[in-house]
């Protein structure tokens, strides 16, 4: 058993502390023989630290395309040339994507738009789909919605928003070589002042951007020292028309390796797939994360690509005997 492997099995398992940056590093490197027992032990601290229960959310865009920022993954930016053009969705559409993802069995409704951050007129959307959407349906409503100021943040608690996703996307020394219009310590502040609020915080990011496996790891202390509530792991999927349409899709096994190296730096976190697990890991990859850290799924599609069926997820979580988090115990 490597070292590392052992340390984690005292401190993450046995103590609840996680992994640093250099733990974090020595998992990233493991070699293939030793990703199964870094995968188990992921496991065991999941299920220690919190519970064999699976979260379950759906996400849907209400504002797509036409953002103005030059986030190099993403074709919702109106600065390239790729296919997807601004679109807003309406009050009733809305309600009904929250309604068909309650079906689901998905405790969480996770209302994004591809802005740098709120205007008037998308807060008043809001506040009239949240509004229209806790009337209709038995489900937790997030957002993500960009960059806050203090009184917009005041103003998704004030609606009943109890989560707010706004990821990092990747480390702070990697930020510049994919986001040039905004900073990485823009996206920090929102996400203090969200803490500060009392909403649950929700940041991740995207791995295969073309950062280090040490970039990968600071990305990984960085978020533990946020601490978030979640944190969804995303791989990318290289997108016509983005500066990193070109990308390699991340490996197999290096997207395993980093899951359970994720897990390892937090014990305590939900740690959801997100985009690219299809692309990267397949059916039988995505099996091998859920028993690998993983406690969390978006089900159904992403925000501008295709995701599996919502009922092949919830089959897995079956076959795999995980529960489905009841959304009576989060309210």
């Amino acid at each position: 058993m490597p070292e590392i492997l052992d340390q984690a099995r005292d401190r993450v398992l046995g103590n609840g502390v996680g992994l640093d940056e250099a733990g974090v590093l020595a998992v990233l490197n493991l070699p293939d023989e030793h990703l199964p027992a870094a995968l188990q032990l992921a496991h065991e601290v999941r299920m220690r630290w919190c519970g064999p229960e699976v979260e379950v959310e759906g996400i849907v865009s209400l504002k797509t395309g036409g953002c103005p920022e030059d986030c190099h993954f993403c074709s919702q930016s109106g600065l390239f040339t790729s296919p997807v053009r601004s679109v807003w969705l309406d009050i009733p559409a809305l309600v009904e994507a929250a309604k068909q993802t309650a079906a689901t069995g998905a405790t969480e409704f996770c209302i994004v738009a591809a802005v740098r951050g709120p205007d008037a007129r998308l807060m008043k959307q809001m506040r009239e789909g949240v509004a229209a959407i806790r009337a209709a349906v038995d489900i937790q409503v997030a957002a993500s919605l960009g960059m806050l100021t203090k009184e917009q943040v005041d103003e998704l608690v004030e609606m009943g928003v109890h989560r707010y996703n706004h990821n990092l996307e990747t480390c702070r020394s990697y930020f510049p070589n994919v986001v040039t219009t905004h900073s990485w310590e823009e996206r920090w502040e929102t996400l203090r002042m969200v803490r500060e609020s009392g909403m649950e915080v929700c940041c991740g990011g995207i791995l295969g951007l073309g950062e280090t496996v040490e970039q990968r790891a600071e990305f990984a202390a960085q978020l533990a020292e946020l601490d978030p509530h979640e944190v969804p792991l995303n791989f990318l999927n290289p997108r016509p028309g983005t500066p990193l349409g070109d990308r390699p899709v991340v490996e197999g096994k290096d997207a395993l390796r980093a899951i359970a190296a994720f897990r390892l730096a937090m014990p305590r976190t939900i740690l959801r797939y997100a985009g690219g697990r299809e692309l990267t890991l397949g059916d039988l990859g995505t099996r091998e994360g859920l028993l690998g850290g993983i406690n969390a799924v978006i089900v159904g599609n992403y925000l501008t690509t295709l995701g599996r069926p919502a009922t092949a997820d919830l089959k897995l979580l079956e076959d795999l005997k995980m529960p489905v988090k009841a959304l009576s115990a989060t309210l």
